[in-house]
């Protein structure tokens, strides 16, 4: 099996490269062929340009990145950086991103690499997405460190639930690309933490790495209960939303439908799967 890391720090000598250089040596020792994208050494463009297509537009009056880029895509005219990563994607049967947490979300090479790699076609079509998405059959999850203390990020802290912050990464950028979505792995604050605490980080996240695979997946709302159709607008069926409505929460952390979220849903699986979610 094959592990693709998509790597986004400055310093060779940061804790994310350990916990990086943690998982490269665990996972190769359970036998993994693992694949590293060290996107800084890379110095992999970050900018959704012109540049990134070879050969002609299918408009040049209007450059419209989304559509050309499948058309590159299908025409296999895209630019040799993104063609090489997306080789990598296509051989993984799992992708772990890990980064330290700027501004509650990924750091802007690793956007970039969001952008560029996972592109209409390759990644994602509209019959092609959520839980019928291209990359059903692999799994992906975030691993990152965070500037702030774990109780900054609860319900009651100053930067808000957790949850809340994932759900694009995970639901908007993972599961919408079909993939099984792990549950994160977080490093609260180690640049305060002493080395003692930095130590026992790292030899927890190799522990968990050791049964990583055999891990269930965070769950999400089954597009099953939604009306995919422009008539239907992509909405909840209406009966799926009334049978929600003896619940005491909402079906996940987007859908909450005026209920409070499910505990931690983008954090770990619920015993068993949540009820309406598969």
């Amino acid at each position: 099996m094959s592990v693709l890391i998509v790597y986004a720090h400055q310093s060779p000598n940061s804790f994310n490269a350990a916990v990086k250089d943690v998982a490269v040596k665990e996972l190769e020792k359970q036998g993994f062929k693992v694949t590293v994208s060290d996107l800084y050494a890379m110095e992999f463009k970050a900018t959704s340009t012109r540049q990134d297509i070879n050969g002609e537009l299918k408009s040049a009056e209007l450059f419209r990145y989304g559509e050309e880029m499948e058309a590159a895509w299908r025409n296999d005219t895209l630019s040799n950086d993104i063609k090489q990563e997306q080789q990598k994607v296509q051989e993984a049967d799992l992708i772990i991103f890990q980064f330290p947490l700027y501004w509650f979300s990924v750091p802007a090479i690793m956007k970039g690499w969001i952008d560029r790699v996972l592109i209409g076609g390759f990644a994602f079509s509209l019959e092609k997405m959520y839980d019928s998405g291209v990359f059903k059959d692999k799994k992906a999850m975030l691993s990152f460190t965070t500037g702030a203390m774990e109780s900054m990020f609860r319900p009651e802290g100053i930067n808000g639930d957790i949850n809340v912050t994932l759900w694009p990464l995970q639901n908007g950028v993972l599961h919408f690309c079909g993939f099984q979505v792990l549950p994160p792995q977080i490093f609260w604050g180690p640049a305060h933490c002493p080395h003692t605490v930095r130590t026992a980080m790292l030899e927890t996240w190799g522990q968990r790495l050791k049964g990583l695979m055999s891990e269930t997946p965070l769950q999400f709302a089954s597009s099953k209960l939604f009306d995919l159709s422009f008539q239907g607008g992509f909405c909840l069926h209406p009966e799926a939303k009334k049978e929600r409505e003896t619940h005491p929460y909402g079906i996940t952390t987007g859908h909450h439908l005026g209920k409070p979220l499910p505990p931690d849903h983008q954090l770990r699986a619920p015993p068993g799967g949540a009820a309406g979610t598969h």
